[in-house]
């Protein structure tokens, strides 16, 4: 076999090769949607900071930020109806965050979205001058913030929209 012929067949070969390769990496990976996928890098760092300090599943579960005039509403829900580990590990947290941050404790929030978080360091000054209000809810539980201060309110509006872009397809605005 000449030299040219011996080229071309090992030409063929590789590209032979390499398509297979293709073939078996798009049918692996066409199937399956990574949870993850569509997340900004921020958002996978928020993601897995929030496994450390959020005990529920933040796949199985929605937050929902609502801005009132006097503050707002944080709510965080199952998914799923009746999904009642998630309703109770949802409802323990909030309970927790809830007595912390009425004494000016943001830590959990700083160690999720960083202490630079837009809003946070207002909200720690101003710690006596809102109300934190737990309630339970069917699915959850939910957080209202209550302050006079239109400033804290303007800074509770604004840590809401941090998270609302922090938490990606795991949070929605309640407007």
């Amino acid at each position: 076999m000449n030299s040219g012929k011996r080229r071309a067949l090992v030409a063929a070969a590789g590209v032979m090769v390499a398509g297979a390769v293709t073939a078996v990496v798009l049918v692996t990976s066409g199937s399956q949607r990574d949870p993850g996928e569509g997340r900004t890098e921020r958002q996978e760092l928020v993601a897995e900071r929030g496994e450390t300090v959020m005990p529920f599943d933040l796949e199985r579960t929605t937050h929902r930020f609502t801005p009132t005039a006097t503050g707002g509403t944080q709510d965080v829900v199952a998914d799923q109806r009746g999904d009642t580990e998630q309703i109770d590990l949802i409802r323990a947290h909030l309970r927790k965050e809830a007595a912390a941050f009425s004494r000016g404790d943001f830590a959990d929030p700083a160690r999720i979205h960083g202490a630079d978080m837009p809003g946070l360091a207002e909200l720690q000054d101003g710690y006596d001058r809102f109300e934190v209000h737990y309630e339970n809810r069917a699915d959850g539980a939910t957080l209202t913030y209550t302050t006079e201060d239109s400033a804290l309110a303007d800074a509770l509006h604004e840590w809401f929209q941090a998270q609302l872009g922090d938490h990606g397809a795991h949070a929605e605005s309640g407007h």
